[in-house]
């Protein structure tokens, strides 16, 4: 074997391994137009005072007392109905933000929602509740 045998298998294995790991990212990330689930469970948690009069990530200024809530993928601008599974009560909502964020989210929590809205749901003193989250309309969806 020559010298320049080694040099080109070696070269060859780092083109199979990085075929390999193009192949998986491909395979392991979720294509990019596959429609968010329309029925979610978990926690909600609430934000606020800290956050009142901020500019969110949909350009929009934060009204704690807005029904409006924070969500990590659905489309800003997406309407979704919130429901208190301790109690029942649920209000409709518009994603204007992003999150839950921090160690709300490594407890579960899928939905920051506004301090108006955490009152409408009876959750203010205890800060997390089990909800289901529904998809009620996609921002494309309201302009058909």
């Amino acid at each position: 074997m020559k010298p320049r045998d080694g040099c080109l298998r070696g070269w060859c294995l780092v083109g199979l391994l990085s075929i390999a790991v193009v192949a998986l990212l491909a395979v392991s990330r979720p294509a990019e137009s596959d429609p968010p689930k329309r029925l979610q469970h978990g926690l909600a948690s609430w934000y606020g005072p800290g956050f009142h009069g901020q500019e969110t990530a949909s350009g929009e200024i934060f009204d704690q007392r807005a029904m409006v809530a924070a969500h990590r993928f659905l489309p800003l601008g997406t309407v979704i109905r919130v429901t208190n599974l301790e109690n029942r009560r649920r209000v409709v909502l518009r994603v204007i933000d992003r999150g839950p964020y921090g160690r709300n989210f490594r407890k579960g929590t899928i939905v920051d929602v506004s301090r108006g809205a955490a009152r409408r749901l009876g959750f203010l003193r205890d800060g997390l509740v089990p909800v289901r989250l529904e998809v009620l309309r996609l921002p494309e969806e309201s302009s058909r």
